[in-house]
């Protein structure tokens, strides 16, 4: 069994030169909420899940971006409310959110 059920990397990376990157698009947020959401369900942690920080994950021009592991499925998300569907249904659910799937 793997340590976490579950592995969320936020890409946070922010590039120079005014290039498009996630980290202009509110993804440090995104990932401090998500980790508050999954500590609030008591969902966060070892055997559970792992919310965390990544460097660029080289999809700038679908971002802001996340990857949930082990399905390896990668979301975009917009705001608050998305990253909310993806803890719900898919980090705490088991279901996958198609319509954020990229």
């Amino acid at each position: 069994m793997s340590y976490f059920e579950r592995h969320v990397f936020f890409c946070i990376n922010q590039r120079d030169g005014g290039a498009e990157c996630c980290s202009e698009l509110g993804a440090v947020n995104a990932q401090a909420h998500a980790k508050a959401r999954l500590q609030a369900a008591n969902a966060h942690g070892p055997g559970k899940v792992r919310a965390n920080r990544a460097g660029c994950l080289d999809r700038c021009s679908e971002g802001p971006v996340l990857v949930v592991y082990p399905e390896g499925v990668w979301y975009r998300y917009v705001d608050t409310s998305d990253i909310d569907e993806i803890v719900d249904r898919h980090l705490i659910g088991g279901e996958t959110v198609e319509r954020l799937r990229i």
